[in-house]
């Protein structure tokens, strides 16, 4: 149901409704490519964390990516079970589990990052160049404004 036609007309007057509607579907087609590896976007998530702030302590990180402690303390079994992340227990505090991420991990976050950008260019396809570049600026400008309320 993506035809913008069987969407009431009041609700797609409304910027917001057509950016959730927009972010849904997006959502959609990344989460179903990274399905077919056996992936959620949670694993994609971790890994772009990871290699763009560094190790983590696991709970750290958790909230760092608003994942419940639980769910994230899965996704990074998963992720080291298939060599993806390494896992070091704190010889200080043998409560703390510090995350890095392998060599294969960053293999597989390049991988992961083509397919975003596949589905990225899918979703932006009736744009031009310059409409993408005026989208990315003012995307980038709404949430800079939500996320320092």
């Amino acid at each position: 149901m993506d035809d913008l036609r069987a969407v009431p007309p009041s609700l797609t007057g409304l910027t917001t409704y057509l950016l959730s509607r927009t972010g849904k579907i997006a959502r959609g087609r990344l989460a179903g490519r990274l399905a077919e590896r056996g992936l959620r976007l949670w694993h994609h998530a971790v890994l772009a964390a990871l290699a763009d702030f560094g190790p983590h302590v696991q709970r750290d990180l958790a909230a760092r990516l608003a994942i419940d402690p639980s769910d994230m303390a899965k996704i990074v079994d998963e992720l080291a079970g298939a060599g993806n992340v390494e896992r070091a227990r704190d010889t200080a505090d043998r409560r703390r589990i510090t995350v890095t991420l392998t060599d294969a991990g960053r293999t597989l976050l390049a991988e992961l990052e083509a397919e975003a950008v596949g589905v990225q260019d899918e979703v932006l396809a009736p744009l031009t160049e310059n409409e993408r570049e005026q989208l990315d600026v003012l995307l980038r400008k709404v949430f800079q404004g939500l996320v320092t309320e």
